[in-house]
């Protein structure tokens, strides 16, 4: 029981029970957002830190906290991590992917769907005592159906949404890094294009890529302007693959469509001109926001960090060259 771990918000109370039969635990409750100096202190004389996608862990950090063995990361994105600082000092970092697939590409299509749809909107009205009744042309919105889903970034959740796409009998057009093989293209009936050709030709654009200084403003000014009038954009990946500032003006005058958004630049932060707009469907950042995936999540961020007390490999390692370098540090080779 000498392992002490910082953890950062309050997950599954069952998995958290597990871990702290190997570990003691500073677990921290109903705190929604952390500073670079709060982790600091309270990280001081801990090993072991299990932490959320919105806890900012840069070189400060790192750099302050001497013991610091393992960062377990509660979420499969870890742009919040200073990961060259971490493994520059030898510290192991997790995440979780695969069990938020599911949920993450079922929300998507929440939002897709709503936005084509104009729901939300709806909602709005029927609330507020403006609905009078059915009439022919009121608030018509865009079939989804036989339309053209664009789709960048083809990594797991990418997948699943083509999945699902094939349901409304969609085109899809991907963008990737890398093109998947011929195979897959062809179960899930896809067709690799450029990203000029995919935003000029899609009715809606769905954002799937990781966070990387690569994929920062991915889409911007040029993108959007690629889109089409009639076009919608999805993102469930990372605010800042967006150009936050220039989406909203695209939105205002009606360059694009609409845009259905779970995710912004400035967590928590939304631009009130975002909020003023009706052609946007804002979700406050749900998807994993399920019970079953939460839970899955916390299950893999503990099962990294005991498998590490217990000197075996975790199973997801994001930095896999750090622990093949202290494997071979305590084999004395």
């Amino acid at each position: 029981m000498n392992h002490q771990v910082l953890v950062t918000h309050e997950i599954d109370r069952q998995m958290l029970e597990r871990l702290q039969t190997e570990a003691e635990l500073d677990i921290v409750s109903n705190k929604a957002a952390w500073t670079q100096e709060e982790i600091i202190q309270r990280l001081q004389g801990k090993d072991a830190l299990l932490c959320t996608v919105t806890d900012p862990i840069g070189e400060k950090v790192i750099e302050a906290c001497p013991r610091l063995q393992i960062i377990s990361n509660y979420g499969v994105g870890y742009n919040h991590i200073d990961l060259e600082a971490a493994s520059k000092r030898g510290i192991v970092v997790t995440n979780t992917p695969d069990v938020l697939t599911e949920a993450t590409a079922d929300l998507t299509w929440a939002l897709l769907l709503d936005v084509a749809r104009r729901v939300t909107e709806g909602d709005r009205l029927v609330r507020q005592g403006r609905w009078r009744g059915w009439e022919p042309s009121f608030m018509q919105g865009t079939e989804v159906t036989g339309k053209t889903l664009g789709i960048i970034g083809m990594g797991r959740i990418g997948r699943a949404v083509a999945r699902r796409a094939r349901g409304f009998a969609m085109n899809i057009l991907y963008y990737s890094r890398t093109r998947l093989p011929l195979a897959i293209e062809r179960e899930l009936g896809l067709q690799f294009a450029n990203i000029d050709s995919l935003l000029a030709e899609s009715d809606f654009v769905s954002l799937h890529t990781p966070y990387t200084p690569a994929t920062h403003h991915l889409i911007g000014a040029r993108e959007l302007g690629q889109m089409k009038e009639s076009a919608f954009l999805i993102n469930t990946a990372r605010g800042a693959v967006v150009d936050e500032q220039v989406l909203i003006r695209a939105l205002q005058e009606k360059k694009i469509a609409g845009a259905a958004l779970d995710v912004y630049e400035r967590e928590p932060l939304v631009p009130n001109e975002l909020i003023r707009l009706d052609n946007v469907v804002l979700a406050p950042h749900l998807g994993s926001a399920t019970k079953e995936t939460r839970r899955a999540m916390a299950e893999l961020a503990v099962q990294n960090l005991a498998d590490y007390f217990a000197g075996k490999k975790p199973r997801y390692l994001v930095n896999e060259e750090v622990w093949e370098m202290r494997s071979r540090r305590l084999q004395g080779k």
